[in-house]
């Protein structure tokens, strides 16, 4: 599940920054109004304006929508690994080394 909203959240990426860079600025606007021909487009001469912003507002919705669904799944994901936490105990069982004393005798000082 959380592949395939990120893969989702990557292709509304793509299509917010195509749609956003196939916009003209508010300069074109003016150039429209003495005739250079841009009425004559497909969509008309406001038509291409208005459907190019209302489909990148709900492609950004969308794209806020499942920003928003990955960091909650994340969240959750995450709190299970919390180390700091909730630190793993140690085991009781684990076996201690035995000091072995040397089994040299150690001359004392005068003795032959």
């Amino acid at each position: 599940m959380y592949q395939v909203i990120i893969v989702i959240h990557v292709l509304l990426g793509l299509g917010v920054i195509g749609l956003v860079l196939m916009q003209q600025g508010k300069g074109a606007d003016a150039g429209a109004a003495f005739g250079t021909g841009s009425s004559g487009s497909v969509f008309g001469a406001q038509g291409a304006a208005s459907f190019l912003s209302r489909t990148t507002a709900i492609l950004a919705t969308l794209f806020f929508t499942t920003s928003l669904g990955l960091a909650v799944m994340n969240s959750q994901q995450s709190a299970e690994k919390e180390l700091i936490m909730n630190p793993v105990k140690a085991e009781q069982d684990i076996p201690t080394a035995k000091i072995v004393s040397p089994e040299v005798p150690v001359p004392v000082e005068g003795t032959k």
